[in-house]
């Protein structure tokens, strides 16, 4: 899932995943934050995207955004993000 879009061609990813307790069995939420690299800049926050490990392509930049494999919300309503209105 894209968590932040503010960088060129950077979307910062978050990969959720449950894990057991290791005592108690319950299934715990836990994330990892991948910075991937998006060429074209054409994910947005709310999406879920495919990724895949790619070589260094900077300091934090491991990862590369292979597909948007659905849309996030703002895409789907066509409405407009929070930069794109005229301040006041």
């Amino acid at each position: 899932m894209v968590a932040s879009d503010r960088m060129n061609k950077t979307r910062r990813v978050v990969v959720e995943r449950l894990v057991p307790h290791p005592k108690y069995g319950k299934m715990m939420k836990r994330r990892t934050i991948c910075h991937a690299h998006d060429e074209l800049n054409s994910s947005h926050v709310g999406d879920l995207v495919e990724i895949m490990e790619t070589r260094p392509l900077s300091k934090l930049k491991r990862w590369r955004i292979v597909r948007i494999v659905r849309p996030g919300a703002q895409q789907a309503l066509g409405g407009e993000s929070e930069a794109d209105r005229p301040k006041s």
